[in-house]
């Protein structure tokens, strides 16, 4: 083959999340969308703050289109970073500075970046099942080896015992997600901590550094008194890769950040090497516009009432039907137990009532599916009476 086979796979087979959200919308130009009960893809469904409005059409209105669109720095606008440092600062008790921020198009650049900045060939980078299905595309395109430290059943809280016994001369990373893609689990304090004091052993063991690679677009949707630990705050070899794509509701906007914690060993040289990864990817100068909207907008955040209200709604009423669930604290996802041993027989079945949920095979974990409820609570509503049919027909109770 002329082309790059790696490449090539990739581009042929679509994630299983976009072919069933590319299914949907064909199906929806079938029978209607009204019709079609689409919870594959995690696209908010909550206004952006009114703020974010209103700054993109101040910008518009009071600045030269030659100033807004053009280039910034490569790191990104020193404005923008301060305000992302502050922000830091102010929320976590930290001491970041500008010098240790970079402005990236979304969270996967953040986290291609950081990987590709810390990892080299034959390192090994440990994920959490259930975990996000490009991480594997992410880790192995960055040149290391992806390894999946399996969850504590029923509460998929991070299992020590099994990270432990997945760490050993060649890990590099660590990536931790919290609130969790595809669970919607918030990992505690207790398990946070515990992780860390391991690694922190595991550093001093194999005399090198592991780097914790947190992964942070659900950060701001949590629902309670439910809250999210810092990683900076408990572990100094930490990067944060963070995303406005879910706080502001601006997933088609690309736009996030790349923190540096600076009290890491070498930290400057980490942050460097996070430029030039984001130099040979191709990911200098985040998109200028959204950089000064962000600015503006720093200390904004969607409204998650309404996610709430759906996770609810949807849990209590799955549950009811005699479904089994994990109770999300976060994010927007409702991770439920395949009644059928097969979550892709399930799916399957699901769609003869025009329901279509996610399968987690990908996800590491088998016999589950995801539901994206991040979606207009009319369609969750809607799609009860197909749920408790199909529970009827495959739960003995």
């Amino acid at each position: 083959m002329d082309i790059n086979e790696k490449s090539f796979a990739l581009g042929s087979k679509r994630s299983i999340i976009r072919e069933i959200f590319e299914y949907s919308k064909t199906r929806a130009g079938e029978i209607g969308a009204d019709k079609v009960f689409d919870f594959s893809l995690g696209n908010p469904s909550v206004e952006p703050p009114a703020e974010v409005d209103k700054a993109i059409k101040e910008l518009l209105l009071t600045e030269s289109a030659t100033a807004l669109h053009g280039y910034t720095s490569a790191q990104g606008d020193l404005a923008v970073r301060k305000a992302v440092s502050d922000n830091i600062n102010s929320r976590f008790n930290l001491n970041l500075t500008p010098d240790y921020i970079y402005m990236t198009c979304g969270a996967a650049a953040s986290l291609s970046i950081c990987l590709n900045a810390v990892v080299n060939k034959g390192d090994e980078c440990v994920v959490f099942a259930p975990f996000f299905t490009e991480y594997r595309v992410f880790v192995e395109n960055a040149g290391a080896k992806l390894i999946v430290s399996m969850p504590e059943e029923k509460t998929f809280q991070i299992n020590v015992s099994d990270l432990e016994s997945k760490i050993n001369e060649n890990t590099k990373a660590i990536i931790i997600n919290s609130p969790n893609n595809p669970s919607g689990v918030v990992y505690t304090e207790k398990t946070i901590k515990a992780v860390c004091e391991l690694l922190e052993r595991k550093q001093k063991e194999y005399g090198k550094v592991i780097y914790l690679i947190a992964d942070e677009p659900y950060r701001e949707l949590v629902y309670g008194n439910v809250s999210v630990p810092y990683l900076m705050n408990y572990y100094a070899n930490t990067l944060v890769c963070y995303s406005y794509s879910k706080s502001l509701s601006l997933p088609g906007e690309r736009i996030g950040y790349v923190a540096v914690n600076p009290q890491m060993q070498n930290a400057k040289n980490v942050y460097l090497a996070v430029c030039g990864a984001g130099r040979a990817l191709g990911y200098v100068c985040a998109p200028s516009l959204f950089q000064r909207v962000i600015l503006k907008c720093i200390n904004a955040k969607v409204n998650v009432e309404a996610y709430e209200q759906n996770r609810n709604l949807l849990y209590n009423s799955l549950c009811e039907y005699g479904y089994e669930c994990v109770k999300p604290d976060g994010a927007f996802y409702l991770f439920v137990k395949s009644p059928l041993e097969s979550a892709t027989a399930f799916y399957e079945m699901a769609k003869k009532f025009e329901i279509l949920v996610v399968p987690c095979d990908d996800f590491g974990v088998s016999g589950y599916v995801r539901i994206a409820y991040c979606v207009d609570k009319k369609r969750i509503e809607n799609s009860l009476p197909g749920f408790k049919k199909l529970a009827e027909i495959l739960i003995k109770k």
